[in-house]
C-alpha cells in the first residue's frame, strides 16, 4: 500500500509515490501537508496575469500598466525603473527575529519592498507595454503568458509566433484567429487541436493539412470539406458561401462524429495529464513541452526543463523546481519561490528576485548572494542562520510549504487561481483570501454588438446584453473597441467583427481546453483502461492511443 495524507486544507486523501517520496529526499524537504490540486491553488493565487491597471510609477512618476491598482502593494515601480540600478533591495534588510512566525516577517518584507508594475524579462519588449507575464514581443497588445512574438494581440500561451489574434495555446504559427492549441500552423481559423496545417476554418485534429473547412482528424489531406473532398475550384466556391453562416457551434457538431485521442499531446514516453508534446516521464502535467522528469508542473511552455515538482509556468533551462511560480531563465534548485529568474541558484522563500544565489526569505533582489530577509551576510553566518530558520519553521509546521494564500498580494478573483478553482466572493472572504468587485467601466457605447461599427465606435459586449452577472464574473469590459491592426486582420481574412470585448472571447476559447482534472474511464473501443481529462458524461468518443492510431494516421 502506497503512503495517503489527509489534506489540512480539502481534507481529501492524497497518495505519497515512490517517485514523490524520492525528490523529496532529493531537495531535502518534508512531504507535502496539502493535496496536489490544493498545491496547485495555492501557487495559482500568486498569479494574476490578465487584469492590468494604469498607474503611476512610485520612482519615476510615468504612467504605467500595472497588476495592482495604485499603492496595492504599498511601492510599485515600473519595469524599468524597478530594473534599474537606482534601488537597492539590501537597503530593506531586517533582522531575523525567532519570537515570530517567519511567513509573519515574510509578509511584512514584502510589503516593505518596491515590487515592479507587471513581470516582463528585462529588455525584451518593443512597443508591448500593455501585456504581462512575457518576454521577447514586438509589437504585441493585450496577451498575457507568452514569449518571442511579434504583432500578436489579445491571446496567452502564445509562443514563438506572429500575427495572430484571439489565441489560445499556440505555438509557431502565424495569421492565426481564434485557435486553441495549435502548433506551427499558417493561416488557421477558429480551428482546435491542429499541426502543421495552412489555411483551415472550423477543424479540429488536422495535421499535414491544407484548404480544410469544417473538418476532423485528417492527415496530409488538401481541399476537404466536412471529410469529403473537392476540386481547388469547387472548394473555394462552397467555403464562401459557407464562410456566410457557419460557426462554432456547427463545427462542434460535426466534430462529434468522430473519436479524440485520450490526450492531446505528440511524440512522448511515459507522460500523464494532457497538451504535453515532445516530452519524456511527465506525470499528472497539463501543458508542457520539451520537458523531462516533471510531476505536477503546469504550464512548462519554454523548453528544456527537467526534475521539477509542483512547478507552475516558464522553464528556459529550469531544473530541480519545487514549488515554484514563474521561476525560469536557467534557475535552479529554486523552491517555495515565485518570480525568480536568470541563473538564480538554492534560493527558498523568496519573491521577485533576479541573478540570486544562496538566498532565504527575500525579496526584491538583484545579483545578490547570501541573503535573508534582505539582509547581506557571509556565507559562514548564512548557512549558520538559515538552518536555524529551517529548523523553527519545521517545528512550526512552515517548513515544506508555499506562501499561504492570505500573503497573496492580489484579489483571489483575480487570479488565475479563481480560473481553475473558482470561489464566490463569500467563499473566498470566509477563507480570509481577498476580494475585489468589478468595477463597471464608465464607457458610453456607440453601437451595440449586432449593428454596423467601425474604429472610432465604442461597442456594447454581446455577453453584457446576455447575461451582464455572468459577464462580470468574465471580467467583461462592458464595451470595447477595435484598433486599427486587428481590422486590417479582420478585412483581410474575411473575418466577421467581433461581438464580445476581449476577455469575453478569452473565456469562449478556454471551453475549448480541457479541464485540469482526470478520469479514468475506458477505451470506446477496446476497453482499456486509460487516464484522462475527457470526463465519463463528456458526449467525445474517446480512444486509447493505439485504437486512435489505427483509425485516423
Amino acid at each position: 500500500m502506497l503512503p495517503t495524507r489527509s489534506c489540512i486544507n480539502c481534507k481529501k486523501d492524497f497518495t505519497i509515490e515512490p517517485d514523490d517520496t524520492a525528490f523529496y529526499e532529493l531537495m531535502q524537504v518534508p512531504p507535502p501537508t496539502f493535496c496536489p490540486d490544493c498545491r496547485l491553488q495555492r501557487r495559482l493565487a500568486f498569479r494574476n496575469d490578465r487584469s492590468l491597471y494604469k498607474i503611476k510609477c512610485a520612482l519615476c512618476r510615468q504612467d504605467t500598466f500595472s497588476t495592482a491598482p495604485q499603492g496595492e502593494p504599498d511601492t510599485i515601480y515600473c519595469l524599468e525603473c524597478w530594473s534599474s540600478d537606482s534601488w537597492d533591495g539590501t537597503t530593506y534588510g531586517r533582522e531575523y527575529d525567532f519570537s515570530r512566525p517567519f511567513f509573519e516577517q515574510m509578509k511584512e518584507l514584502f510589503h516593505t519592498v518596491p515590487t515592479r508594475a507587471r513581470f516582463a524579462l528585462p529588455g525584451t519588449l518593443t512597443n508591448s507595454d500593455y501585456t504581462n507575464l512575457v518576454s521577447y514581443l514586438k509589437n504585441c497588445y493585450l496577451i498575457y503568458n507568452s514569449d518571442y512574438n511579434e504583432y500578436c494581440m489579445y491571446g496567452s500561451e502564445i509562443e514563438s509566433s506572429k500575427d495572430c489574434i484571439d489565441c489560445t495555446m499556440v505555438d509557431t504559427c502565424e495569421s492565426c484567429y481564434g485557435c486553441v492549441n495549435c502548433q506551427k500552423c499558417y493561416r488557421a481559423f477558429f480551428s482546435v487541436d491542429c499541426e502543421a496545417s495552412s489555411d483551415i476554418w472550423f477543424s479540429k485534429n488536422l495535421s499535414g493539412c491544407q484548404s480544410c473547412f469544417g473538418c476532423m482528424n485528417l492527415r496530409n489531406k488538401n481541399y476537404y470539406i466536412f471529410n469529403e473532398p473537392h476540386t481547388k475550384e469547387d472548394y473555394a466556391k462552397k467555403v464562401e458561401e459557407l464562410k456566410k453562416d457557419f460557426n462554432l457551434e456547427k463545427a462542434k457538431e460535426f466534430w462529434l462524429k468522430y473519436p479524440v485521442k485520450y490526450i492531446h499531446g505528440r511524440q512522448n514516453t511515459n507522460v500523464s495529464g494532457d497538451y504535453i508534446n515532445n516530452s519524456k516521464d511527465v506525470r499528472n502535467t497539463y501543458i508542457a513541452k520539451e520537458a523531462q522528469n516533471i510531476k505536477y508542473g503546469m504550464w512548462v511552455l519554454v523548453p528544456p526543463a527537467k526534475d521539477c515538482w509542483d512547478y507552475t509556468e516558464w522553464g528556459d533551462g529550469a531544473e530541480k523546481i519545487y514549488e515554484g511560480v514563474t521561476v525560469g531563465s536557467h534557475a535552479s534548485n529554486v523552491m517555495f519561490s515565485q518570480m525568480v529568474m536568470i541563473s538564480s541558484s538554492h534560493v527558498q522563500y523568496s519573491l521577485n528576485s533576479i541573478s540570486v544565489k544562496d538566498c532565504f526569505g527575500c525579496v526584491g533582489l538583484k545579483s545578490k548572494q547570501y541573503c535573508i530577509l534582505n539582509k547581506q551576510y557571509d556565507k559562514e553566518s548564512f548557512d549558520k542562520l538559515r538552518t536555524r530558520i529551517i529548523a523553527q519553521m519545521r517545528n512550526d509546521g512552515e517548513y515544506g510549504e508555499f506562501f499561504p494564500i492570505t500573503m497573496s498580494p492580489f484579489p483571489y478573483n483575480e487570479t488565475n487561481a479563481q480560473e481553475y478553482f473558482p470561489l464566490t466572493k463569500e467563499q473566498a472572504l470566509a477563507k480570509g483570501y481577498r476580494w475585489k468587485d468589478l468595477e463597471e467601466k464608465a464607457y458610453v457605447p456607440t453601437k451595440k454588438w449586432n449593428e454596423a461599427y467601425g474604429l472610432d465606435d465604442i461597442v456594447l459586449c454581446r455577453a453584457w446584453e446576455e447575461d451582464s452577472k455572468k459577464a462580470q464574473e468574465h471580467k467583461c469590459t462592458k464595451a470595447f473597441k477595435m484598433t486599427k491592426q486587428e481590422l486590417e486582420f479582420y478585412e483581410r481574412f474575411g473575418i466577421a467583427l467581433p461581438q464580445y470585448c476581449p476577455n469575453s472571447r478569452y473565456f469562449e476559447r478556454s471551453k475549448f481546453r480541457n479541464p485540469l482534472k482526470l478520469w479514468h474511464r475506458n477505451c470506446a473501443k477496446c476497453n482499456k483502461d486509460i487516464e484522462t481529462s475527457y470526463s465519463p458524461d463528456r458526449p467525445e468518443t474517446v480512444y486509447c492511443e493505439s485504437c486512435y492510431q489505427q483509425e485516423v494516421i
